[in-house]
């Protein structure tokens, strides 16, 4: 394909795709979005394959289609609880594929690269391998296999920036040497780099998953974008750069919704194990006592919702985990048709990744208008009859505004507290990811339904459901 051609294709191919993201700004056009992505990112491969006479390259086809059977068999047996996981993975292999490519440039092209592609072929190698070896810890630690609490290695702050360092000089090293030298440094470079990638995620709690993805989604685009710098590809460089700007994007809102700074969530300073309760708020570290034994009628739960007007729904991850969104949306349902306003009060933060409350309530078709973002639904929360929390702590914790020096203070939460009502229907009542009990389940104002998700509200749904029957 004539050069010309190819960046005027690669340019009409990048337009396509940028539409597509601003598409996937609405629930009404996100799928039409995905789909223009999807095509674009197909007619970027033909492109590529084109421009460089390998069409009739049997192995390729063979591999991309081994490659789309894989993608496609996990996009149908992939549960939504596991979608986190899934795009973590996806992540990780974006990084790999950019090592890959890094690696046989270094081996095959290093003599006949100048000095500026060697620096970036170098460069792909670290941030690919990083890339790659931690998302796999996020993978593991949202598939449970790691801890999701931080894990801090002794010595770690003296080691990481050793093995940066060294990196550092190896990159400088393997660009300005032989092809045999820049072999060896660049096998060197990327164990060291997959090292780093898992020094750099162990120290990264459940809670931060959010950021972690997100930060680990602009790696990957990133390393890409690089790596088209080394084999001087700009259709690369520039499907690289968006989704390495996306990312980074997204990751500084979500740490503007934390209200914490990248620096603590990358040396796992957010997250702890034992705080002290801060004064006045609750020890919950043993199971509140039902309602029904408070001897208070106006603490049941069945009752509060029946009288409310208005309601607010809190999704958690806890309601991730029970996947009791159907009980959700069927609760939804029979309060809207007895005439009560109902929304849903989603966190930036809430669950294992951007959107994840989103994804999950839009999987049973909760209308998307009633998910509503924290700044436009904390001053409702006063006027608002009946708050109803399913599997949420740290994202409705009211010691976020009062408990100082716990990696939970100054976090913008929902305001839950400030409802009339408050209905906790959570597996316990032991702290969240931050390590900071929650004041919330003692308030007067709180109605505590300990246990799995799906049979409490079950439970009482079939109470409501039995009213005014």
């Amino acid at each position: 394909m004539d050069m010309g051609i190819y960046e005027i294709a690669g340019l009409i191919t990048v337009i396509v795709i940028l539409i597509g993201i601003k598409l996937m700004s609405s629930p009404e056009t996100a799928a039409l979005g995905n789909r223009l992505g999807a095509i674009s990112m197909l007619a970027a491969i033909v492109f590529v394959m084109w421009h460089n006479r390998i069409l009739d390259g049997a192995l390729l086809f063979a591999a991309m289609g081994i490659g789309a059977l894989i993608g496609i068999v996990l996009a149908f047996r992939v549960a939504m609880i596991q979608m986190p996981q899934m795009v973590a993975l996806l992540n990780g292999l974006g990084g790999g594929a950019s090592m890959l490519v890094a690696l046989v440039v270094i081996f095959e092209k290093h003599a006949e690269m100048d000095l500026y592609n060697r620096v970036a072929g170098q460069l792909a190698l670290v941030v690919g391998a990083v890339t790659l070896s931690g998302s796999i810890i996020a993978a593991g630690k949202l598939q449970h296999v790691l801890p999701q609490k931080p894990v801090v290695i002794r010595g770690q702050s003296f080691i990481s920036p050793l093995v940066l360092t060294a990196l550092l000089a190896l990159c400088v090293a393997g660009s300005v040497s032989g092809p045999r030298a820049a072999a060896t440094a660049a096998i060197t470079v990327t164990l060291l780099a997959l090292a780093y990638g898992v020094l750099l995620t162990l120290p990264i709690g459940g809670a931060d998953m959010p950021i972690a993805i997100s930060l680990l989604n602009s790696y990957s685009g990133v390393a890409a974008s690089i790596c088209g710098f080394a084999i001087s590809d700009v259709l690369l460089v520039a499907i690289g750069a968006i989704v390495g700007s996306a990312g980074l994007i997204l990751t500084q809102i979500m740490c503007r919704a934390m209200n914490r700074t990248l620096g603590d969530i990358l040396t796992g300073r957010t997250t702890v194990r034992g705080i002290t309760p801060a004064p006045g708020s609750a020890a919950c570290a043993t199971p509140a006592p039902d309602p029904a034994q408070r001897g208070d009628s106006v603490l049941d739960p069945v009752a509060i919702l029946d009288e409310a007007r208005s309601v607010i729904i809190i999704p958690g991850y806890g309601m991730a985990v029970a996947q009791a969104q159907p009980q959700v949306k069927a609760l939804y349902d029979l309060l809207v048709s007895r005439g009560k306003d109902v929304r849903f009060a989603i966190h930036p933060v809430a669950g294992r990744m951007p959107g994840h409350m989103n994804v999950l309530l839009a999987e049973v078709d909760v209308p998307y208008e009633k998910l509503v973002e924290m700044d436009v639904i904390n001053p409702e929360f006063a006027s608002t009859d009946a708050v109803l929390i399913v599997g949420a702590c740290d994202v409705v914790n009211p010691a976020a505004n009062s408990a100082e020096g716990t990696p939970i203070y100054g976090m913008p939460i929902l305001e839950a507290d400030s409802a009339r009502h408050v209905i906790v229907c959570n597996m316990d009542t032991r702290p969240g990811y931050s390590g900071v009990d929650n004041p919330l389940y003692t308030r007067s104002n709180t109605c505590l339904l300990m246990g799995d998700a799906v049979n409490t509200l079950q439970k009482m749904l079939d109470n409501l459901a039995a009213m005014h029957t």
